[in-house]
């Protein structure tokens, strides 16, 4: 029996589901080793090329979508459940609602990871941030996220404290923001099982996805986070939170502004002026709720700072609240439009969000481990040395990491700007930016492998402790007074609220749909900001097959296709990027990282033989490239008989192709993979091309800034 009544007494026993939370912080310690050495290995990558192996799973572009997915799904998105089922049991005094629901939770978000862990390296992507799994998945994902969220309401419903804690707030808000994000976002229709093409183009997939890539921070990394904190600090440290006031502040003004925030990621584009102008504005107010919860957490030791000398867990939680400070500060400074225009598509960037997730999360999340180990295994920590050593090590490579990408990015920015009297860019050819950075780079993956070692002894540290632990663990059993469902009127405001759990959600509910609405839903109808002068062709099917082996290979990792409103901008590339350039495009290539050049314009700049050599071999063009090679493009063969149905789909979602188009589709191909074969075996190269994937990416890339005004 997981309850039963004392009629004595009036208390009730609970007997809580410790089994759930030992299994989910196991799985997060695994899933965190996986996630930290992909890192180091991508970090690696970047800094030596030739780590790359010539092997397609292996390459940079197949690597960094999988070493984010399995950060944010698998190692955060275990660390969350881990850490929401211990605390919400205690906090509510119940045991959770389903133990059923709990287990398939578990095994279907290992699964959902497991297959990640596959496809993603199989290029089985939609190529977008931090949603590239492909929609059998995307569907999986949002099955057991409602399993997780009937499980969490109905232990909710039937708790035996009738006052939810500000952890419980922040909880509700990630489940039902985070809900609404994936959905909205993952909208596709499939032509195969493993392909589909997301229903928004061009601006319109832009904004949606970076009003779901920066909620994803805010509501997977920041908000779960936040509720953590508010549980385990005043637990580690033994003393209540700061300040009640603050945590009604910090969460309602949090969860409000956060939402309107996307569109900074998209600053100097071709986004419209007033959406880049909400997103500044929101995000500069942003400043004062993030700090608000990173001075209610610190200041909850206030009286007894002795224990960040004597206990390396408040260590580790301090230090994860002063990165979030740090990042949640850089982040609105980063959108100030003149700063942004200097770190946006810098290396900056890549240190900003390690900032917060490893040095904000990941610290958090082990502190929270070592606090929580032993007591769901009923022993003593192994050892607080090796905790203090592990923190110390983890700083340093914090430290490395953050500024060694610093450097990098704003050495990147200032060179790519730079112009001479004469007006004439300093830096020409953008391989002179990237030689100047490599060094970098190694300190890069130096920190990334300090902060690896400093897991390894966590490992270390929690296999003695689990193994010093008796063999019969019993879940933690408490009697607790039975809370009553009726509303007490003589409560006022916010208090009266926390004991109303369905009318508290609504209200979270119309926070979070207040910004997303206005944001989003201008933007569905593109036609009013689309010039009809300025209109252009759709690309040809085996154009469009090209752009899909671009975005299998994760070339969208390392190239933009967004020349921004900067004058150094159009000295190197050309005029900037219009609405109409990109308004076929599913999904959207504007980009997020320049390790090399912008592609907007690259069409006909070179010949075709310079592309083939390029992916063949991109030393043999460009001596100091650190770009991975693609020779298995060369050898492997176009799929002629998809490209039907990709152009008959594009057509059903608005793209001007005709019927004749459709049908024709892999004629077509096929006939302009001849012309451009031919083209190369009279420049040289060896072997019929003609059905190659070389050839449709060579197409696609030649195409790029070339299909003119309609």
């Amino acid at each position: 029996m997981s309850a039963s009544n004392n009629s004595n007494s009036g208390l009730v026993q609970v007997k809580y589901n410790d089994e759930i939370v030992r299994m989910f912080t196991l799985a997060t310690i695994i899933w965190a080793t996986v996630a930290f050495s992909i890192g180091v290995i991508i970090a690696a990558q970047m800094a030596i090329w030739q780590l790359n192996l010539n092997t397609s799973w292996l390459t940079f572009g197949r690597l960094r979508p999988l070493h984010t997915n399995v950060n944010l799904f698998a190692f955060a998105g275990n660390a969350i459940f881990a850490g929401i089922y211990h605390s919400t049991q205690r906090l509510l005094k119940t045991r959770l609602f389903s133990d059923s629901l709990s287990k398939l939770h578990f095994w279907g978000w290992q699964f959902i990871i497991v297959l990640a862990v596959i496809t993603i390296p199989l290029g089985l992507s939609q190529g977008k941030e931090y949603a590239e799994l492909e929609w059998p998945i995307d569907i999986a994902v949002v099955l057991i996220w409602v399993i997780f969220a009937i499980n969490f309401f109905g232990t909710l419903l039937k708790r035996n404290e009738k006052h939810m804690y500000v952890s419980i707030w922040f909880y509700i808000a990630t489940i039902v923001t985070v809900a609404l994000l994936y959905i909205v976002n993952a909208i596709s229709l499939p032509i195969s099982f493993f392909k589909s093409y997301i229903v928004f183009a061009g601006i319109q997939d832009a904004l949606v996805q970076w009003w779901y890539g920066h909620n994803a921070v805010a509501f997977f990394l920041t908000t779960p986070f936040l509720g953590l904190m508010y549980y385990y600090m005043p637990k580690a440290a033994n003393r209540p939170i700061y300040s009640y006031r603050l945590s009604v502040l910090h969460f309602w003004s949090l969860i409000f502004l956060y939402i309107w925030a996307g569109p900074h990621h998209l600053l100097n584009t071709a986004l419209p002026e007033w959406l880049q102008t909400m997103g500044i504005v929101f995000s500069i107010m942003l400043w004062a709720p993030s700090w608000g919860g990173a001075v209610n957490g610190i200041l909850t030791l206030r009286g007894a700072w002795n224990l960040l000398r004597t206990e390396p867990i408040i260590k580790f939680l301090v230090a994860a609240i002063t990165f979030y400070a740090m990042a949640t500060f850089e982040g609105p400074l980063l959108s100030v439009k003149a700063v942004n225009a200097l770190g946006h598509y810098t290396d900056w960037i890549v240190g900003h969000v390690h900032l917060g997730t490893l040095g904000w999360n990941g610290f958090l999340t082990f502190g929270i481990i070592y606090f929580i180990v032993p007591k769901l295994w009923k022993t003593e920590l192994y050892s607080k040395k090796l905790a203090d050593i592990h923190f110390w090590i983890g700083i340093l490579g914090i430290l490395f990491y953050y500024v060694s990408m610093l450097t990098a990015g704003i050495t990147q920015g200032l060179m790519w700007r730079a112009v001479n009297a004469n007006g004439n860019l300093v830096y020409p050819d953008f391989i002179e930016t990237v030689i100047r950075i490599v060094p970098l780079f190694f300190f890069r993956a130096i920190g990334g492998v300090l902060f690896l070692a400093g897991f390894v002894l966590l490992i270390y540290n929690v296999y003695k402790t689990i193994k010093q632990a008796p063999k019969d663990l019993a879940d933690e059993t408490v009697q607790v007074k039975g809370a009553s469902s009726a509303v007490n009127h003589s409560e006022r405001g916010h208090r009266r609220l926390e004991g109303m759990a369905v009318a508290f959600t609504i209200l979270a509910l119309i926070a979070i749909l207040a910004g997303s609405i206005i944001e989003v839903v201008p933007t569905l109808s593109i036609n009013k900001y689309v010039k009809t002068e300025n209109k252009v062709e759709p690309f040809t099917p085996l154009e469009l097959a090209g752009r899909d082996i671009y975005v299998k290979e994760g070339c969208y990792t390392c190239h933009s296709q967004m020349i921004r409103s900067i004058h150094s901008e159009e000295l190197r590339y050309g005029a900037v990027s219009t609405i109409e350039e990109s308004m076929y495009d599913r999904p959207f290539q504007w980009g997020s990282k320049r390790t090399g050049p912008d592609l907007a314009r690259l069409g006909k700049k070179y010949p075709d033989l310079w592309h083939y050599m390029h992916m063949e071999n991109p030393r043999a063009v460009i001596k100091e490239s650190i770009m991975p090679a693609y020779p298995w493009l060369i050898s492997s063969k176009i799929d002629f008989n998809r490209l039907e149905k990709t152009v008959s789909l594009f057509k059903k979602m608005g793209v001007p192709y005709s019927d004749k188009d459709v049908s024709d589709a892999g004629i077509s191909a096929k006939t302009q993979a001849l012309g451009i074969a031919a083209r190369l075996k009279d420049q040289g190269v060896k072997g019929d091309m003609s059905d190659k994937k070389i050839v449709a990416l060579i197409a696609y890339l030649q195409a790029l800034g070339q299909k003119g005004a309609q």
